[in-house]
């Protein structure tokens, strides 16, 4: 499965009791739709929290804002809280990592500037080139 969306907070590691790392993060999907009756548009913004577990060197580039697409499998965590109510919490098991879009520096935005994607558009020389590498 493929699911693309913004980090909402910086990635963490954290280490599980048998000294496996794991870094954590959630997105935000955000959609829109028309209503039928109405043609009210209506927005519509999806968490989902997300566990990589293969390297923990990607935490450095998984910053808030950052436009990622994510390839994984999706899950579901179902419980009862303290009330007796039901809650519940998309999880992604991610298996690989693709970054769209840096967000911007020095500014709390989240719009992102910089694509990384294969594709972009080339300047004519004369710009500097915006990569990280």
């Amino acid at each position: 499965m493929e699911i693309t969306g913004r980090l909402t907070a910086d990635a963490t590691v954290s280490t599980t009791k048998k000294d496996r790392q794991v870094v954590n993060f959630s997105i935000a999907i955000n959609d829109s739709y028309r209503q039928k009756d109405t043609g009210e548009l209506k927005e519509i913004t999806t968490y989902i929290d997300c566990a990589y577990w293969l390297s923990a060197k990607v935490t450095s580039w998984l910053r808030k804002g950052a436009l990622v697409q994510l390839y994984g499998r999706i899950g579901m965590n179902v419980y009862n809280d303290m009330e007796g109510k039901a809650v519940g919490s998309l999880n992604f098991h991610v298996k690989d990592i693709k970054l769209l879009a840096f967000p911007k520096k020095g500014n709390s935005n989240t719009e992102a500037v910089t694509p990384v994607a294969a594709g972009a558009a080339q300047g004519s020389g004369d710009e500097k080139d915006n990569l990280p590498f």
